[in-house]
């Protein structure tokens, strides 16, 4: 499983996040039709710029909750802002690890485009 974390400034649109999405995969040479789902906390749940993306990319959105995110801390980079809103360093870290599975592993740290952050993960399975 290959999952794409999602974080974002409130009122984002869906080309921001797909701008953020495939920055990210080009980083790590990977295209659009590697990735198994788009994942966010509940904290960013109410984003629709994240849900009208996936459905874009013909994905699903895996909404872990904030404190699964947050559970997965070592190895991430970190945001004070994003600490203190979602109790997460990084909510795309976060939530890629969580949405990814037990043996998740971040391909690398998360990117910033625009208002939009992006992380991918990989679980033991497909690393």
């Amino acid at each position: 499983m290959i999952v794409a974390g999602i974080g974002c400034r409130k009122g984002v649109d869906a080309a921001g996040v797909l701008a953020a999405v495939d920055a990210a995969l080009l980083r790590h040479d990977l295209d659009r039709s590697a990735l198994s789902a788009l994942a966010t906390t509940s904290f960013k749940q109410d984003e629709g710029a994240i849900f009208a993306a996936a459905e874009l990319l013909g994905l699903k959105v895996i909404v872990v909750e904030d404190a699964d995110a947050g559970n997965t801390q070592a190895g991430l980079t970190r945001s004070d802002i994003s600490l203190a809103f979602a109790g997460s360093p990084s909510v795309s870290e976060g939530a890629a690890l969580a949405a990814a599975g037990k043996n998740a592993r971040l391909l690398g740290p998360r990117l910033i485009t625009g208002a939009v952050t992006c992380a991918i993960a990989v679980n033991g399975a497909s690393a």
